[in-house]
């Protein structure tokens, strides 16, 4: 066994990834081979560590350093002076990683870290991904072989019934009731699939933990094989994760060789594999029945009810479909047990959730935090507030599914049930951020532009109403709009929710029906008196210049692309609203701040 002095953890996560990592790592290589310590320092590439705003992120234990926005040149340093000379980098810490007498804090005194309870994302950041050993390290696979040498599926499914975990993919359907219909359904072959498809603008909670912790996700579904009576598995993820797929396939290829799938695992007679079925992209694939459709290699729709995946799923046969963040639970449940799951969370909500908070935050990254804990603990001390200190507007939860939730709700608890109250639900764990510089409006159009974008047109609500809904947004924040169209779109909202085939369809009014229930004003602005309040929307914008500040200094005549500035020097400059393309070009300009929107 080889010990190392020093542990130098790299993020090799899809984020870090983008902004270099690997290079890093390269050059970490080279260096330690230079200053003769490659026997003495181990570089371990690991998953993401959740605060992607400072990445490239580099941790060395013992000590515990949290390097933060790492480029190649900064590494030479890292290694002559901290790994070599035993001096810590400090100029290139993370700001919050050090006390005021400089000494080093652990991640837990980390203000972004201080308050999540990390159960799904426990591996990610911490091992390597690529290497079954560190996971078995870590109680990987601990899980199954305790269920199938000392419990019955039965037993199992019982377990996980007492532990109260729901679906973590938006519904929030007891898990241990889905896995205890698919276990009593009738059939000669059942199936284990993951959903893996997440689609989300914004949302990345699954995609990391499969590129942090691919194992965790494999045990599950050999356990949820175990307990329904399934000897096959599927992960539907989509291609777009290159990164995901590499670990999830070398893992299933790790698994195999050391007999954890495949026949007789432990030496008893449950057999059981896994294969990657890639998506294309369809946000509808996000549907279960489309899902299973598209592994059948067929087009991805939905089906019509009332035939659940429980009985009658991919081709044909009962099938257990979860997501891949209520499979990172799993093991733990099995582990510690029911008891300690349901200490965590609320009543009717038990556990953690994982979210990628995006947009306007200082933090923006991956975070898991227990249920009950509200948006406001999220956004201001993990999240670190709103960047330039601007107001809190509100905040998307469920993508192009949910709803917007106000500022007037900031200190509401994120479960399943509190969201559902106020118009929003959690979904996959997107949660988007914005300031008063957003147009609610705009952010409606935005979602439901996707979601038409996105449609498989199967059914007319979903094919034609949502159409018609987008066509009267766009109408609205181009100065078109007319008296009656916030009732239309209310209208039409209620009637696609009620008619629409599957929940994509039926959840995709949920952005205007909220904005409206909670922004109505803002509609009316556009309607009434042409204005956009955020200017946002470009046709309703007029840029105009102060004559009281304007110096006459000419800046912004030199940047008009449209030539729609004239005047003086030394005098008032005027703006042609018949020429102006509202590009704010000139607005950024003006040193004088004498521009502004109008």
């Amino acid at each position: 066994m080889e010990f190392y002095r020093s542990h130098v953890l790299i993020c090799g996560g899809t984020g870090c990834h983008s902004s270099g990592s690997s290079d890093i790592r390269e050059v970490f290589q080279t260096e330690l081979k230079k200053n003769h310590l490659e026997n003495e320092v181990l570089l371990v590439q690991t998953g993401c560590f959740g605060l992607c705003e400072v990445g490239p992120v580099v941790i060395v234990y013992p000590e515990g350093a949290f390097y933060s926005r790492i480029t190649k040149e900064d590494v030479p340093r890292i290694v002559s002076e901290h790994l070599l000379k035993g001096r810590i980098v400090t100029d290139l810490l993370y700001h919050d990683s050090i006390h005021e007498d400089d000494a080093i804090k652990s991640l837990d005194e980390v203000n972004f870290y201080k308050k999540q309870k990390r159960l799904a994302l426990r591996n990610c950041g911490v091992i390597d991904p690529e290497k079954i050993e560190e996971y078995i390290a870590f109680d990987g696979y601990k899980a199954l072989g305790k269920v199938l040498t000392e419990m019955t599926p039965e037993e199992t499914i019982e377990l996980i019934k007492a532990s109260g975990l729901r679906g973590r993919g938006g519904a929030g359907f007891p898990t241990g009731l889905k896995w205890d219909f698919t276990a009593k359904a009738k059939g000669d072959k059942k199936y284990v699939c993951c959903n893996a498809d997440e689609g989300d603008p914004g949302a990345f909670m699954d995609r990391s933990v499969l590129e942090g912790d691919p194992h965790c996700v494999l045990e599950a579904m050999a356990i949820a094989g175990y307990a329904v009576g399934a000897d096959q598995g599927y992960i539907y993820v989509r291609a777009e994760y290159p990164i995901a797929v590499k670990r999830l396939t070398i893992a299933i290829a790790q698994a195999r060789q050391m007999g954890l799938l495949g026949k007789n695992i432990f030496g008893t007679n449950f057999s059981f594999d896994i294969e990657l079925r890639l998506g294309a992209g369809a946000f509808v694939c996000g549907e279960e029945t489309a899902l299973l459709a598209s592994i059948e290699g067929k087009r991805g729709e939905p089906r019509p009810r009332p035939s659940l995946p429980a009985v009658k799923g991919v081709f044909g046969k009962p099938t257990l479909l979860n997501n891949v963040e209520t499979y990172a639970n799993i093991p733990q449940i099995i582990l510690n047990g029911p008891e300690w799951f349901r200490s965590i969370g609320t009543e009717k909500s038990k556990g953690t959730k994982v979210f990628a908070l995006g947009r306007k935050i200082v933090n923006t990254g991956l975070v898991e935090v227990p249920m009950g804990t509200t948006l406001r603990e999220i956004i201001y001390e993990i999240g670190g507030g709103i960047p330039g200190g601007k107001e809190f507007k509100a905040a998307q939860t469920g993508g192009p599914s949910g709803g917007c939730i106000p500022a007037e709700h900031l200190d509401t608890p994120i479960d399943y049930d509190s969201l559902s109250e106020i118009g929003s639900m959690m979904g996959s764990g997107g949660l988007i951020v914005m300031d008063n510089d957003n147009c609610m409006v705009d952010i409606a159009r935005f979602f439901l532009d996707f979601t038409v974008d996105e449609s498989c047109g199967k059914c007319p609500p979903c094919r034609i109403g949502t159409k018609r809904m987008l066509e009267i947004l766009d109408r609205i924040t181009k100065g078109q709009g007319e008296e009656g169209d916030i009732e239309k779109l209310e209208t039409l909202g209620k009637n696609i929710k009620a008619s629409a085939l599957c929940g994509l369809g039926q959840t995709a009014p949920n952005p205007i029906l909220s904005t409206i229930r909670y922004f109505r004003e803002e509609y009316e602005a556009h309607i009434r008196d042409k204005k956009c309040p955020a200017g946002v929307c470009q046709a309703l914008l007029q840029i105009v210049i102060q004559a009281d500040l304007c110096r006459g200094c000419g800046l912004c005549v030199k940047v008009c692309p449209t030539v729609a500035i004239s005047g003086e020097r030394k005098s008032p400059y005027v703006i042609d609203q018949n020429k102006c393309i509202k590009c704010g070009a000139c607005l950024e300009k003006c040193p004088f701040k004498a521009i502004v929107k109008g």
